[in-house]
């Protein structure tokens, strides 16, 4: 059963599972169309495999909270984490899917492909192709993300790099 909460901002119910508290209330300062801006320069930096344009649309204490790396505190641990993806997988290529806006909140539906070429977290090159998904979640303050939960499938890239092997059905 889901526990319907009111959301300490705008007074409307909220599940138990939203966002427990979210210490911005503001207006997100931000149009639509300019939030539509911000995502489609960082779909053209995740293209050109531009690390420090990803982490300074982050605010400068931003957190990023990621299955790869744990939780990112500050523009150089975010940028560090898209640099080992980057060196990784050179060709790492991500697509947006789906882009949903709820002020200052954004939810982005994605997908990487890319070849193992290089080394990732320790682990060295296998030329194994990769395919995931993922949904990353945002909050947006003055133009900028404040915090971005990723939702990845990294034991499927484990598996899929040959790390780890996949539990036979049945």
């Amino acid at each position: 059963m889901v526990r319907v909460l009111a959301d300490p901002c705008s007074g409307r119910p909220r599940s138990a599972y939203s966002s427990p508290n979210r210490p911005w209330c503001g207006p997100v300062g931000m149009t639509r169309e300019q939030i539509f801006d911000l995502f489609n320069r960082r779909e053209a930096a995740w293209r050109a495999r531009d690390a420090h344009q990803l982490a300074s649309d982050h605010a400068p204490d931003g957190v990023v909270v990621s299955p790869t790396g744990g939780v990112l505190e500050g523009r150089a641990e975010i940028e560090r984490i898209y640099r080992v993806w980057f060196v990784g997988f050179p060709d790492l290529a991500f697509t947006t899917e789906d882009l949903l806006v709820d002020g200052d909140r954004v939810a982005l539906l994605c997908r990487f492909t890319g070849t193992h070429l290089g080394e990732f977290f320790g682990m060295a090159p296998t030329s194994r192709r990769i395919e995931l998904a993922g949904a990353f979640i945002y909050r947006l303050q003055d133009g900028l993300i404040v915090h971005e939960r990723r939702i990845l499938d990294f034991t499927g890239v484990l598996i899929q790099v040959g790390v780890l092997r996949a539990k036979p059905a049945g």
